[in-house]
């Protein structure tokens, strides 16, 4: 009964969702919808078009949960092995096809999730173990129960072994390699000056265009500065040019008064209007800036 279950869950689940996988029905059905109603330019067509990258914190568990089933029921239902045997084999070249032709990494993390999932597979180990070791006695085999006690002890040492050995090249990068990257980086770029490139290197690109920004206002507000500052110079060495040189002398020269009539038949009133006074200047050239 357990095993009929089980197999069933590993057919339903896992092999029909492989296939799903591989077919992407629901991105194929959402990008339809996108390019029927929402797109308008071929930007929009792209960012529809988009596949993403792999679902982890979907993919990851039920891998971790299937690899658990096989290892935990290999002693207790042995025909459950082949159903396992067969998704891992689907789900190797299903996500390998899709990792290396459809989706896109978004992201180079260095395996840095590695540890978590190592850390899963031991405690995989230990459980299928321990039940082992309860198997064996219901079925009255003690006599080999001290000997598998074991089994659960060199299991952790050796997660114990892994941590203190590979574990600190995952947290850290490892000297040797940076070694080979400085090298490699001084005969590319000699001319580098890691001060100043390691200055922001490591702040957040949103920080960073925060920064951008403000250097770019502190950048227009200094070239307006400029800007006034250059033309109060402009305007006071025009005013001290005015003062230094005075202006021609200017007399006031008066025209002929007129008459005007207003219209109407006969003409009754006539109106005497004085005309404005206007300046007529008269230049005349100093003896420094004649010309010939």
């Amino acid at each position: 009964m357990k095993a009929t279950f089980f197999i069933t869950y590993i057919m339903v689940d896992g092999w029909a969702g492989i296939a799903g996988e591989i077919l992407r029905l629901k991105p194929l059905v959402i990008f339809h919808l996108k390019n029927m109603f929402m797109v308008k330019s071929e930007r929009d067509r792209e960012q529809a078009m988009d596949p993403g990258s792999v679902d982890y914190p979907e993919t990851l568990p039920s891998l971790q949960l299937y690899f658990l089933l096989g290892i935990v029921y290999a002693v207790v239902t042995p025909i459950l092995l082949p159903f396992i045997l067969n998704f891992f084999a689907f789900a190797y070249l299903v996500y390998r096809h899709q990792i290396i032709n459809v989706y896109n990494q978004q992201y180079e993390s260095g395996a840095a999730f590695w540890p978590h999932v190592h850390s899963r597979i031991i405690a995989s180990l230990v459980i299928s173990q321990l039940l082992l070791l309860g198997l064996l006695n219901t079925k009255e085999a003690a006599n080999s129960t001290p000997l598998l006690a074991i089994l659960p002890i060199l299991t952790l040492s050796f997660n114990q072994y892994c941590k203190h050995r590979f574990e600190p090249a995952f947290r850290r990068y490892p000297l040797e390699e940076a070694m080979n990257k400085d090298i490699m980086d001084q005969t590319t770029e000699p001319d580098v000056n890691l001060t100043t490139f390691l200055a922001d290197a490591y702040l957040h690109p949103i920080f960073r265009s925060f920064e951008e920004e403000e250097l770019e206002e502190v950048r227009v507000d200094k070239v307006r500065v400029d800007k006034n500052q250059s033309y109060g110079d402009n305007a006071q060495s025009q005013t001290s040019d005015d003062h230094s040189s005075p202006s021609p002398p200017h007399h006031p020269t008066t025209s002929a008064p007129q008459d005007v009539y207003h219209h109407g038949f006969p003409p009754q009133y006539a109106y005497n209007f004085s005309s404005p006074t206007h300046y007529g200047y008269h230049y005349e050239a100093e003896p420094g800036n004649s010309r010939d």
